[in-house]
């Protein structure tokens, strides 16, 4: 098997690299979090028109180019390591194949080649402290994780015509600037009780967002709320929601795992550089075996977190196109969308990657402090980018992880503690 890159694939990561060189330095990045999205509207653009990046994994008769999640996964990469902030990750990445997978031909029409474009963004709605779950990142996936009501989620009804939408959800990535909002509600009431995608405008009468503060800055957050709200379903009743969201969540745990490689390896690139200028009792610290040790420990788990994302991004492209990990049909009579869910989630979710994702944030969050400290007082001044590595590392976590449950559930996924097997 040759595991080295193809031309094009070169091309995206060092095409991508010299844009976001030139135009999302320190000095832009900042200026871009102050604005009201949160990020810079012509670098998105530039993203857009010039590189096809929300449009890459997409299909071409959708208006997309036709790449694999492994074209994705290098690109996020290239943007980790700039910190970039910008709608890719909720558009290309959670958002845009829900709509793929699950939307009827109309609603994908209208919406994958505007999002491809990247002239329409958009965000999913899931409760901030239930992303990982709704994603099987850290369990199954079942369960009221979508809430119920303004205090602890969305709840849908039907509606002369259509679906009415009532709640709040908080911590929604780039929910507060998104074009379009794709809004995880409960519907059914307590007997049958099930979770369902919605479409919304983002100006839709009775929208109400507003951006909220966030440890990752560079990872913009809004609160939406929904005031009895028209909403329009996303694809069919009938449709396996649940089982849609983890297979989602493979790919998301690819691209997150690569784009946590990239800041890991530009804050050791950031230490190394520092190290080797600052001068103390006459010669740089970085010649002290102490340093060298503690770089070449940061060094040995970026490099293997770079082994697992890579390997988890070509997995989840190669198994899909295989059609290895599929979905089991719903038992017969069954009442609830969570209780077959929860079966299918053992077979959809896709180990590799999580425990990919696992490694490469726990690289990003060894990466970020030992940059820290090695940069001594200057690196914990609000001046210098190295804070901001932290907060990525720190707040990835909160979002995707902890590490200790992706790892949990990616060995419970792969039954490596079967009591069945577990010799006595």
């Amino acid at each position: 098997m040759d595991a080295s890159f193809t031309p094009e694939q070169d091309e995206i990561r060092r095409t991508l690299r010299e844009l976001l060189r030139s135009r999302c330095g320190p000095r832009e990045l900042r200026a871009a979090l102050e604005t009201p999205a949160g990020h810079d509207p012509a670098l998105w653009t530039a993203l857009a028109e010039q590189l096809g990046l929300p449009g890459l994994a997409l299909p071409e008769a959708y208006g997309g180019v036709g790449c694999s999640a492994t074209e994705l996964a290098l690109a996020c990469e290239e943007v980790g390591r700039a910190l970039a902030p910008s709608p890719l990750l909720v558009t290309a990445v959670l958002a845009a194949p829900l709509i793929a997978a699950l939307g009827t031909e109309t609603q994908r029409a209208a919406l994958l080649p505007r999002l491809a474009s990247g002239t329409l963004t958009a965000a999913l709605a899931v409760p901030g402290t239930a992303l990982a779950t709704a994603l099987a990142l850290t369990g199954p996936g079942g369960g009221d994780w979508a809430g119920g009501g303004r205090a602890g989620g969305v709840q849908a009804r039907r509606a002369e015509g259509g679906w009415r939408l009532y709640g709040q959800v908080d911590q929604v990535l780039d929910g507060h600037s998104a074009g379009v909002l794709v809004v995880a509600a409960h519907a059914g009431g307590f007997a049958r009780s099930r979770t369902l995608l919605f479409l919304v405008a983002g100006d839709a009468a009775g929208v109400v967002r507003v951006r909220q503060t966030a440890l990752d800055a560079t990872r913009p957050r809004g609160r939406v709320q929904l005031r009895d709200v028209d909403a329009e379903l996303l694809g069919e009743e009938g449709a396996d929601v649940l089982g849609a969201l983890a297979d989602a969540g493979n790919t998301v745990a690819a691209v997150l795992a690569c784009e946590a490689v990239g800041a890991a390896d530009r804050a050791l690139e950031a230490t190394v550089e520092y190290v080797r200028q600052r001068e103390q009792f006459g010669r740089p610290i970085g010649s002290f075996q102490a340093v060298k040790h503690r770089l070449a420990d940061v060094y040995v788990a970026v490099q293997a977190a770079r082994s697992a994302a890579y390997y988890a991004a070509w997995a989840t492209t190669s198994l899909r196109g295989a059609g290895l990990y599929q979905y089991a049909a719903p038992p017969r009579g069954a009442t609830s969308h969570n209780e077959p869910a929860d079966a299918r989630r053992q077979v959809a979710a896709l180990p590799e990657a999580r425990l990919a994702l696992a490694q490469s944030l726990e690289a990003l969050r060894t990466a970020s402090a030992e940059g820290i400290q090695l940069h001594g007082g200057i690196g914990f001044t609000w001046e210098h980018e190295a804070h901001l590595y932290f907060k990525r590392a720190a707040g990835d976590e909160l979002l995707f992880g902890p590490v200790h449950r992706l790892r949990a559930h990616a060995a419970d996924t792969a039954r490596l503690f079967d009591a069945q097997e577990v010799a006595v």
